[in-house]
């Protein structure tokens, strides 16, 4: 049975993942007709805790392990993956990078295993088809990530970036971005949100700002 009955569908991350380790935000989605499986299945990467180690997580011995975090209203494309698990044991640092196992190299062997801290995305961020996030990066809100990029550090919020963490533009102006980060416009209710949206469908910030102060929702420093 497929998964997605076609490409104008998304998965709403809330409703469908259970994986113990990723958290996600209010009406973010994934839309992954093209590669024709679940979110879970298709676009996380060794985060202890799922299905095919559910029972190595539940038995405690791995401790704490890094979460993958995603905010609200997250558009996310068809086959873009997270890549979890730190380094997952191979050690550049270290002549070999190879994860030799004590069982068969004996008790000189080194746990290789370094985490790389939580993956971040924010909120109303954009990723692309196939655009791979690697381990502790941080994204922050409004980002677009192109399709097929390769993202390996933080990105600033609202700038966006295709290929090797190349920042092609700003969406706007720093003074419009101050205030979309400012009034977190996320974080409104349903109601507030709804009378918002002919604002939130354009691009005026100094309107939305004002709308989210006539409410007493947007802050000001």
């Amino acid at each position: 049975m497929d998964v997605f009955n076609s490409w104008l569908e998304g998965q709403n991350l809330k409703q469908q993942v259970n994986h113990p380790n990723i958290e996600v935000g209010e009406h973010s989605y994934y839309s992954g007709f093209y590669h024709d499986k679940s979110f879970e299945a298709q676009a996380v990467r060794y985060l202890l805790g799922d299905e095919s180690t559910q029972a190595a997580w539940q038995s405690g011995v791995f401790g704490e392990v890094d979460k993958l975090r995603i905010g609200k209203f997250c558009s996310i494309a068809s086959g873009a993956t997270f890549i979890m698990a730190g380094n997952q044991g191979h050690r550049i640092d270290w002549i070999s990078t190879f994860p030799f196992s004590a069982e068969v190299f004996g008790e000189g062997v080194k746990n290789g295993f370094q985490r790389a801290g939580d993956t971040v995305i924010g909120n109303d961020v954009w990723i692309g088809s196939e655009a791979m996030i690697m381990p502790g990066v941080q994204i922050g809100d409004g980002a677009v990530i192109g399709a097929r990029a390769v993202i390996t550090k933080d990105i600033a919020p609202y700038s966006v970036v295709v290929g090797n963490n190349v920042v092609v533009k700003m969406r706007f102006s720093e003074q419009a971005i101050q205030s979309l980060l400012r009034i977190q416009w996320w974080n409104w209710p349903l109601q507030q949100l709804k009378g918002a949206m002919p604002l939130l469908c354009s691009g005026d910030f100094k309107a939305l700002e004002a709308y989210g102060l006539a409410h007493g929702d947007a802050k000001v420093e």
